[in-house]
């Protein structure tokens, strides 16, 4: 029996190739996810699944296995080939299909992984499917029907309809002219960026004068990690933005569901900002809408969302709590601080090139000469200290003594949606634990840095006495 735990995660399947993660599995997870959800049935026909992957090697090889596992299933299989991960989740919408993507994200090179959704791009965790199929394979092998025919295969393009899509959501055609430099970390922004803001796919073209940086598709990323939440995996763009006297720059993870940007000067952009800056564009075509947000953004998002007549959700972290809530809240736009972002109107998917097209359709709505920094100050209010880990050898010992430092103070309130949160006057922090490691994860933000700067040592002396 195989002890999956270490690969089939909260929201996906990841490890290394092939140590982990290799044909045989991905064959396995293929034939397990058709019994879970019930795609191919006795009498509802073979159903069908479409399947996507991104530039990292090892991809085809382990989509033909799971393709394989699925069609001996009875199941018919759709192949998009290469596609950025909300690339899938729109053919899964598109199409209103199952899907499979092939991505390990902004992991590294031995790395591969498989995001599964339901039909319409519905996610598919722990809670989800996941954990049955899971089981299903360590009392495997998953049984093969006798009496079902093999699935068929096809292949399908769907680049060209997935841009037409993006560009029907956000229009930039009528924006001032940009300089922008996109960093697509040898990923798959360097796929999807010259079809949706240029004219790859044959469609119009865009007031966008671009500036590509490490455009070639690459698994192995010789340049630097696709995982732009990383402050050093910013400086070529950073450095690149303020070389060029460019209006921004755009970096996207290496499955380019993420997306991160650079201002005119060549500072980062808080995903909390920009999750406020989209909430205001969606309300304005949306009035009163619900938008969603995690509980480590900024205290701006729900002051933002509220002057501009919306109403703020709070919810915890991770997509599949942030989808459940926009369908049953019917929230327009959801945001999380790492990056994510999510949009009623694409299935309530992530997509990092949506987000993209907000924020230049934003800036380009302006003044000439109107810089980003100055669009995004309204919305840029408190000082923030990022997510910052720190390995514990007792989580749940080094809580405590955080609760009772601060649980006591006047003025206080404490709520456990996910972690701890602590809210004063001026500031707010939040602890949580990680579900796969010894670690404990911090964000705190404050009315001011000094203050910040504070809570933010305080609480991690108090963790690092557990470390």
């Amino acid at each position: 029996m195989r002890t999956l735990d270490d690969i089939i995660k909260a929201y996906d399947v990841r490890g290394i190739v092939p140590d982990q993660l290799d044909a045989d599995l991905a064959h396995e997870v293929g034939a397990a996810f058709v019994r879970v959800l019930g795609i191919a049935t006795e009498d509802g026909g073979p159903g069908v699944v479409v399947i996507g992957h991104d530039m990292r090697p090892s991809g085809p090889d382990l989509v033909a296995a799971f393709s394989e596992g699925v069609r001996e299933q009875g199941c018919d299989v759709i192949l998009i080939g290469l596609a950025s991960t909300d690339g899938l989740y729109f053919a899964s919408g598109n199409l209103n299909i199952p899907g499979a993507m092939f991505t390990a994200s902004h992991n590294p090179a031995q790395y591969n992984g498989i995001k599964l959704c339901r039909p319409g791009a519905a996610p598919v965790g722990q809670d989800t499917g996941l954990r049955e199929i899971r089981e299903l394979i360590e009392a495997g092998p998953v049984p093969v029907p006798a009496n079902r025919p093999v699935g068929e295969v096809r292949e399908q393009d769907m680049l060209r309809d997935y841009s037409a899509f993006l560009r029907s959501l956000v229009d930039v055609s009528g924006i001032r002219r940009l300089k922008v430099v996109i960093d697509a970390g040898n990923g798959m922004g360097g796929y999807t960026v010259p079809a949706v803001l240029g004219e790859a796919a044959g469609l119009p073209a865009l007031p966008l004068d671009i500036i590509e940086m490490y455009f070639e598709l690459d698994g192995s990323f010789p340049n630097h990690e696709a995982n732009p939440i990383e402050p050093a995996n910013l400086v070529d763009l950073q450095a690149r933005v303020r070389e060029t006297g460019a209006d921004l720059g755009l970096a996207f993870d290496g499955d380019a569901d993420r997306c991160f940007v650079i201002d005119e000067r060549g500072e980062a952009v808080s995903p909390s900002t920009l999750t406020a800056l989209i909430a205001t564009r969606e309300l304005a075509k949306h009035p009163g809408s619900t938008i969603i947000h995690n509980l480590i953004t900024s205290k701006a998002v729900p002051e933002v969302v509220l002057e501009h007549g919306g109403v703020p959700v709070r919810t915890r972290v991770g997509h599949s709590f942030i989808k459940a809530t926009m369908a049953e809240t019917d929230a327009v736009f959801g945001g999380e601080h790492s990056g994510h972002f999510y949009f009623r109107d694409f299935w309530r998917a992530d997509s990092g090139m949506l987000a993209a097209l907000h924020t230049i359709a934003a800036l380009g709505e302006t003044p000439a000469g109107t810089p980003l920094s100055s669009l995004l100050k309204a919305f840029d209010r408190y000082a923030s200290s990022g997510e910052i880990n720190t390995k514990v050898t007792d989580q749940a010992k080094a809580t405590a003594k955080i609760r009772e430092a601060y649980g006591s103070r006047d003025g206080v309130s404490i709520d456990d949606l996910d972690g701890l949160t602590f809210t004063a006057d001026t500031w707010w922090f939040n602890v949580r634990p990680s579900n796969t490691e010894p670690l404990l994860r911090l964000n705190a933000e404050a009315s001011d840095p000094d203050t910040m700067a504070e809570i933010r040592d305080g609480v991690l002396a108090l963790m690092r006495e557990e470390g």
